[in-house]
């Protein structure tokens, strides 16, 4: 027998090994099974690169468990110096600094955060609290939370559907600390359960947003990256969107900060004056018009380092001049030929650890002359330490200067010509 006759044979055989003689499986009845959330190191079985470039993200690292990573404590926790921190702030507390709880390291179940600011989970009488300390890692510093009330507000009514995955109020449960695979890809029972022959029956029962239309898939995203509260008769104090799975729509069961008017978490203007409020933000852009959505700019999980720390697909302003290449050198543009999109088009004016320590996401340059009309709205320029101090009267006045449009030179030009009168 030849030696490719030989290789024909042997792959018939493992073929009919693998298929021909398996158990016939009832494709109908795992169709029909209850979904629910197998984990991702399920999915890791089969999508490993995938689950490899999850695991570089911040959303494989929101909700750690100290148990099993005792390392995940961005500070030490020091009653002593987080008291002393407290102290220093003390007219911003509505209890006295020596009364506030601190947890021991012990006492912490898990982590939240790690780039920003980090919280720490606590249990009491079988409910997780987010004790009323918090850790801003840019300043080093410690500051309070809720530090009046800490043990009134249920985190995982108040928090947990974005902190965790497959959250169920009912039992007070969640499968997978942290934003998972099945986050945004949809429970996976049925999925993992189809073997990898029954190939268009598998690809029916997991979500995959880039297949899905534009308007559904970015609410995937937004249904975390916004503020607000459900809709859902029995959590109405929930500040997410309680019943959403990938693929619904959000509006049917949540109410953003944005259609309530929530003017402590919005500007004047209806930009967004706190943290995870992005998608608020993005409904009110240009990109939002034009089509462009948070995956245009964001790779929600890729092979090797990301080239930023916010998981954009190019760093700084190279990620605007991907697509805004045909820029112009007039008005405001001519000011800072140094091609820094960020600083006007996206200022830090909104707050997660420490003031102004988040870019708006309206894209929107804020000139001078907006916080003349209105004192309450930020511009871009102040937003830059040079200007930090200048009176915005006089910073508009040098803007006015500085973008006027050349007159134009050279002869008249009658639009209709003296042949064709004739």
């Amino acid at each position: 027998m030849s030696a490719r006759r030989l290789v024909v044979v042997l792959c018939i055989a493992i073929l009919t090994m693998a298929c021909g003689r398996q158990e016939a499986l009832d494709m109908q009845a795992i169709q029909q099974t209850p979904k629910t959330f197998v984990g991702s190191q399920t999915c890791k079985t089969c999508h490993l690169e995938h689950y490899d470039s999850w695991k570089m993200t911040l959303h494989s690292r929101m909700l750690i468990p100290t148990k099993d990573n005792p390392q995940a404590f961005m500070a030490e926790m020091n009653a002593e110096k987080i008291r002393a921190d407290l102290e220093k702030i003390q007219e911003r507390l509505k209890i006295p600094a020596g009364e506030v709880y601190i947890p021991t390291a012990e006492e912490v179940h898990y982590v939240i955060g790690t780039q920003w600011k980090q919280r720490y989970l606590v249990e009491k009488d079988g409910v997780y609290y987010i004790a009323p300390v918090q850790y801003n890692l840019a300043t080093r510093r410690w500051v309070n939370y809720h530090e009046d009330n800490w043990d009134e507000r249920d985190w995982l009514v108040r928090c947990g559907g974005c902190h965790a995955t497959g959250v169920d109020l009912e039992k007070r449960t969640f499968s997978e600390p942290s934003i998972g695979c099945e986050a945004c890809h949809g429970p996976g029972s049925r999925h993992t359960a189809l073997p990898r022959t029954a190939v268009f029956e598998k690809r029916e029962t997991i979500v995959h947003p880039a297949k899905l239309t534009a308007g559904v898939s970015v609410q995937i995203c937004g249904s975390c990256h916004t503020r607000g509260n459900a809709k859902h008769p029995d959590y109405k104090d929930a500040g997410w969107p309680v019943g959403y799975t990938p693929g619904m729509v959000l509006e049917p069961i949540y109410e953003t900060s944005y259609e309530k008017a929530d003017m402590r978490r919005l500007y004047p203007d209806f930009s967004s004056r706190s943290h995870h409020q992005q998608y608020i933000d993005w409904l009110q852009s240009q990109h939002r018009e034009q089509g462009v959505t948070c995956t245009s700019c964001h790779a929600v999980h890729r092979l090797g380092m990301a080239p930023t720390r916010f998981q954009t697909k190019e760093a700084g302003s190279s990620q605007c001049l991907s697509c805004h290449t045909m820029v112009n050198n007039n008005r405001a543009h001519s000011i800072h030929s140094f091609a820094n999109c960020l600083g006007c088009h996206m200022p830090r004016i909104a707050s997660t650890a420490e003031p102004n320590d988040m870019r708006s996401h309206t894209f929107h340059a804020r000139p001078p002359m907006e916080t003349l009309e209105n004192p309450d709205l930020p511009n871009s320029c102040q937003i830059c330490h040079y200007h930090k101090n200048e009176e915005v009267s006089e910073m508009q006045r040098k803007y006015e200067i500085l973008t006027q449009l050349p007159k134009p030179q050279g002869e008249m030009i009658p639009a209709v010509s003296k042949d064709t009168l004739k």
